[in-house]
């Protein structure tokens, strides 16, 4: 794996591309709430604010390495090459989305760019992951299985059961946990003092005899290095890693259909309405890993404010063209709905 100060200048810039289009789409979901009342059909729970650590994780990736994250998982599929057009297709339940309407916005799949699939079940993926991982050991294909899940699926039996077997039959899967500090809508201090310990979350992989890291989930390439040395541990035939990946979190746990319509930046005064914390939003905001990424490439000379600006626009463009695109393709016909189902 290169290091971060290997990464040449074309993939720094790509990095920042990506970031640039996963925050732009995560923000036309958030206006399509108020902009188009009842297009998309129940929550979408966005991630915005994770936009380094999935971008840094997926940059340590190969070509044919598998990514399974949890329901939060719009931002994958973007960087990884799915149409995006047809990922919000897929939001608004259209005819013309990745998974024809039927998925919505946490059930994606996208399996041609190596998207398995996600969960609207909290941890479920992580099993999944490792099962993946095994598949791959046993054909001796050389993939890695990178798995994203929350910091409230450390809660769940399958987080810990799941890592003991990976850690017992060596299985190529990289562990990320996302830590974003809000399991729904309490803060992880509260839930930690009362029902568990542990910080940081990173530490539970001693229980397996795994490594375990915790890095700034707000820059990419410290992501990027620790999921690259997991990466590269798991395909040498050493088993997986758990890195805890923090961030916050700049909306609520899930959008919803709100009636009436409220005002476009309802989604972040809702935010600190929820969390309680005015402060802390507003820290987490100067803390912006996309402006923060921004300045230290110009920093480096790695690229311009000018051409920093063409990216970001470029990514407002290409999301607008995005909504017109879902929102042009047809609803399903109800008689499809039993097409793709198996028994």
């Amino acid at each position: 794996m290169q290091s971060k100060e290997a990464l040449g200048k074309e993939r720094l810039i790509w990095m920042f591309t990506q970031m640039s289009r996963i925050r732009e789409f995560e923000e036309r979901v958030k206006r399509t709430f108020v902009e188009h009342p009842g297009v998309i059909r129940g929550h979408a729970h966005l991630g915005d604010g994770a936009e380094a650590s999935i971008v840094g994780s997926l940059t340590a990736r190969q070509e044919n390495d598998l990514v399974m994250p949890s329901y939060r998982c719009h931002g994958y599929p973007i960087v990884l090459g799915t149409d995006a057009r047809r990922l919000m297709a897929e939001i608004y339940t259209r005819k013309d989305g990745i998974c024809k309407g039927f998925g919505g916005s946490m059930h994606l799949a996208d399996p041609a760019h190596h998207f398995v699939g996600t969960s609207g079940i909290i941890g479920q993926g992580i099993a999944h992951a490792a099962g993946a991982a095994l598949t791959a050991q046993v054909k001796k294909t050389g993939q890695v299985v990178f798995s994203f899940f929350g910091d409230g699926s450390s809660k769940q039996g399958a987080f810990h059961e799941t890592l003991n077997l990976a850690a017992v039959w060596k299985l190529p899967v990289v562990f990320v946990l996302e830590n974003n500090f809000y399991q729904a809508y309490t803060h992880i201090r509260l839930e930690d003092a009362n029902f568990m310990a542990g910080d940081p979350l990173s530490q539970k992989a001693k229980a397996y005899s795994i490594p375990g890291v915790t890095v700034d989930g707000t820059d990419p390439l410290a992501v990027y290095e620790a999921v690259g040395q997991a990466a590269e541990r798991a395909r040498a035939g050493q088993g997986p890693s758990l890195i805890e990946s923090r961030f916050y979190r700049f909306t609520p746990h899930g959008n919803a259909i709100t009636v009436p319509p409220v005002p476009t930046q309802f989604q972040e005064h809702e935010a600190i309405e929820v969390y309680g914390n005015k402060a802390e939003f507003e820290a987490a905001r100067a803390n912006d890993p996309i402006p923060k990424f921004r300045k230290a490439l110009i920093a480096r000379g790695a690229i311009s404010a000018a051409d920093a600006d063409r990216i970001e626009a470029a990514a407002r463009a290409e999301m607008d063209e995005v909504v017109k695109f879902a929102l042009a393709s047809p609803l399903p016909a109800p008689e499809d709905a039993v097409n793709y189902v198996w028994a």
